[in-house]
């Protein structure tokens, strides 16, 4: 089977493509893909560094807010749109694959919706509770879409085909050792907190994470690792903390990173985490089975991580607070409520494990076999 993963832009687009083409190899040694992304974009780095080949085709995303600098991105989003079809037909008809797979981004668009009007078999997957703008534009073309959640129907055209498959998630994450986890963070019976916002962190996040910080180092022994982000360099969380006079280094139970690059060991070994909500960040949090204050950016297209966290708060299985509310005060409080109450904290974990869809891979296989046997 030859198939021809479209994605790119976010990290949350391109690794769930790359999970499942590696199960798909996994499975079948003989499966020949490809991806096509934006040479500009992360997807130009994540996809050769996976080990799999690559090729460009220059997409941008219209931006809606009106300034200069916007209206340079959309004179240059309409030449590329207008050259897209052509590259898009160029490497399709280069590969001929066997099936065309979006998993959102920009580059989906284009890509996905020619292998459709070429006469492929084409799949759209959705990682999004509320369904992003491309998945909303390829659903009356596909053959079928994937979603992560029933909720996702509601926002799309009726009359189509849906399946629920979940997520992809890391196999680590469900394999990683809790007791081995806390004896490598020295966590003992205390309470772990794991908190991050991304890649490059989140201000607000970090900002009223110190705060709970210094509210626990007061009040609580508890193991606390944090990713802060790569945005700021190194030495700014360290700072930040300093301002509320904590010396990071003098307090072993403070872990503080830029970038967190073992997150199944952290994990593992966390009993509650704060965090963004992106769609394979609370993937992975369910598969986990994890407690969480989930703290949706607003900066994201749609506001979907808002919608994302949403699903989890309905069933039990997270606490939401907007960042418009977030505040150290209000997070602390919400904290003390969640680790002073074990069977409260018991509850939000195990109804976290209960979403969690182990099988998403094999679902997701099985989807792209049935649409490759038609």
């Amino acid at each position: 089977m030859k198939i021809l993963f479209a994605c790119g832009g976010t990290a949350g687009h391109i690794n769930p493509a790359i999970a499942v083409a590696n199960y798909m190899r996994e499975n079948d040694p003989d499966t020949k893909v490809l991806f096509a992304g934006n040479p500009n974009g992360m997807e130009a780095r994540i996809v050769p560094n996976a080990g799999y080949d690559f090729e460009p085709i220059k997409v941008l995303g219209i931006q809606r807010r009106l300034s200069m600098r916007n209206i340079k991105n959309n004179v240059k989003a309409l030449w590329y749109l207008m050259n897209s079809s052509s590259r898009a037909k160029e490497i399709i008809e280069g590969f001929k694959p066997d099936i065309v797979i979006g998993t959102g981004g920009y580059v989906s668009g284009p890509v996905v919706r020619k292998a459709a009007l070429l006469g492929y078999k084409t799949i759209a997957m959705e990682s999004n509770a509320f369904p992003g703008m491309t998945t909303k534009l390829l659903a009356k073309h596909v053959d079928k879409i994937l979603l992560d959640v029933e909720e996702s129907k509601k926002f799309l055209p009726e009359g189509k085909e849906y399946v629920v498959t979940g997520n992809p998630v890391r196999q680590e994450i469900f394999s990683a050792d809790r007791k081995e986890a806390r004896e490598f963070y020295n966590v003992g019976d205390r309470i772990c907190i794991l908190s991050f916002g991304g890649s490059l962190g989140a201000q607000r996040l970090n900002e009223a994470v110190s705060d709970l910080m210094a509210w626990h180092l007061a009040e609580k022994d508890f193991v606390h690792i944090h990713g802060s982000g790569s945005y700021y360099g190194p030495s700014y969380y360290f700072d930040m903390l300093k301002e509320k006079g904590i010396d990071a280094h003098e307090h072993d139970n403070l872990i503080i990173r830029e970038y967190i690059n073992d997150m199944p060991r952290c994990l593992a070994a966390a009993d509650l985490v704060i965090s963004r909500c992106g769609a394979i960040t609370l993937a992975e949090l369910k598969a986990a089975g994890r407690a969480s204050v989930l703290i949706p950016s607003p900066n994201v297209a749609e506001n979907h991580q808002y919608h994302n966290a949403m699903v989890l708060q309905s069933h039990g299985a997270g606490v939401v607070i907007e960042e418009k509310d977030l505040t150290g005060e209000l997070l602390c409080k919400t904290v003390k409520e969640i680790t002073e109450n074990p069977e409260r904290l018991k509850e939000l974990s195990e109804n976290a494990k209960a979403l969690a869809v182990t099988d998403a891979n094999e679902r997701i296989r099985k989807e792209i076999i049935s649409l490759y046997e038609r």
